[in-house]
């Protein structure tokens, strides 16, 4: 199975929200680039990102053509969402975005506004191939660009750059804990007759390292790469592997921020998919380096983001 995750940016149809392309020709290019990318990989089911227009996401789809199942989740406040492209068919879709009980309301502005789920919800689906049932799971996380009041992208006062800091680190961190509970009872569900597998695919705004995308990992131990890996113990069963490692090093990366190759896109698998894992790979896409003006790029085709796929043996 061929299962991976891509930030589409700004998927909108002309005029359909912010950074969506302006005209009808921007967005003939940004379809075609997207298309051409998804037909060369060929995935069976892709996590997807910035869905802004869910028509937009149609014609992607028609364009590339054959059968695709799609499911999406509600948008955020931008109108962006998650969602899942499948030529598998989808089963059991939720939608998943209140905070785990025990986190408190998070803030997310100077003026004390809080939040106690998820804007962008993570979107859950379920796909059989060859028999067995595979739980995928699309997230977005809090972007690390900054948003100050007023709808600025920067600000000259660095104490409340610096506050703002904070908010986007605790929003970025309930969302981490939110997904990593609905992994957590996922892989402890009593009804599979084998150990469930999960995989965990999206855009998580950090690197592998990053205290908030560690969270999702669940128990330490055993990582890619390090002498626990291949010895099992009592926290493989709830235990996700982030894949990046299986990335060739030259090629690791999903973003270039400022210049800088950043690996920010993930695809993270449970116990029971982690050894039978063949390929992984980012791209091949080139992408521009960004800054942090979101809406710098909204003319432009394709993405600033490369896929992440992965072959998993089933």
């Amino acid at each position: 199975m061929r299962i991976g995750t891509w930030n589409l940016e700004n998927l909108f149809t002309p005029g359909g929200g912010a950074g969506a392309p302006t005209g009808q020709d921007a967005y003939d290019r940004k379809i075609a680039a997207l298309a051409a990318v998804v037909d060369a990989l060929a995935p069976d089911v892709l996590a997807v990102q910035e869905i802004g227009s869910p028509e937009a996401l149609d014609d992607l789809t028609a364009t590339v053509g054959g059968t695709w199942h799609v499911a999406l989740a509600d948008p955020d406040e931008r109108g962006i969402r998650c969602g899942i492209i499948s030529r598998l068919a989808l089963d059991g879709v939720e939608q998943v975005s209140a905070f785990p009980a025990r986190i408190g309301p998070v803030q997310v502005e100077e003026d004390g506004t809080t939040i106690t789920a998820m804007p962008r919800p993570a979107l859950a689906a379920r796909v059989t191939s060859r028999g067995t049932d595979v739980h995928v799971v699309s997230v977005h996380l809090k972007s690390k660009l900054l948003s100050f009041p007023r709808g600025r992208f920067s600000t000259s006062d660095e104490d409340q750059r610096a506050r703002y800091g904070v908010y986007a680190l605790d929003r970025r961190g309930a969302e981490a804990a939110t997904v990593r509970g609905l992994a957590t009872r996922v892989l402890r569900s009593t009804s599979a007759s084998a150990p469930p597998a999960l995989v965990v695919a999206g855009d998580l705004n950090d690197a592998p390292e990053a205290a908030t995308t560690q969270i999702l990992l669940g128990p330490p131990g055993s990582e890619i790469g390090t002498p626990g890996f291949g010895k099992p113990d009592a926290g493989d069963a709830e235990r996700l592997w982030n894949l990046a490692p299986l990335i060739p090093e030259s090629d690791r990366y999903s973003r270039r921020y400022r210049g800088r190759r950043e690996l920010i896109d993930h695809v993270l698998v449970s116990g029971s998919l982690v050894h039978d894992v063949a390929t992984v790979a980012a791209g091949p896409y080139p992408v521009p380096s960004v800054s942090d003006d979101p809406n710098a790029r909204r003319n432009e085709p394709g993405s600033d983001h490369r896929p992440v796929i992965a072959d998993i043996v089933i």
